[in-house]
């Protein structure tokens, strides 16, 4: 039986993750928690702000230009140190490795392997 009336009106439609409204569909906290156990990292509070952040940069436009996804970031985290600080809690970039936890694609140039950025 529907509980809200979004289910109502569309039955079997993914719904977002609580806490990631901007999610993509078929992405979910677990599958990052799953992601991040292969990488290495254990997700803190600050590692899921930065996954909100991108997913929201994300639900704005479809393809924002690295640019764009590191002045959110930096803004986002100027008190803590900035993309200095999230290069240090997302050891290969923290737009690139921020990205496929998100469940979203990197835009061109997030991938450096010369700088150290790993996906």
């Amino acid at each position: 039986m529907p509980r809200t009336m979004e289910e109502f009106v569309h039955p079997g439609a993914v719904q977002p993750s609580p806490g990631f409204p901007d999610a993509p569909e078929h992405w979910s906290p677990a599958l990052a928690e799953e992601l991040a156990a292969d990488m290495g990292i254990e997700l803190t509070d600050e590692h899921w702000e930065v996954i909100r952040t991108l997913q929201g940069a994300y639900r704005d436009e479809a393809e924002p230009p690295l640019r764009r996804l590191h002045e959110a970031l930096e803004g986002r985290f100027a008190r803590q140190g900035g993309m200095k600080y999230l290069y240090v809690i997302f050891n290969g970039g923290p737009i690139a490795r921020g990205c496929r936890l998100a469940g979203l694609t990197p835009p061109p140039g997030a991938i450096d392997t010369s700088f150290g950025s790993e996906a």
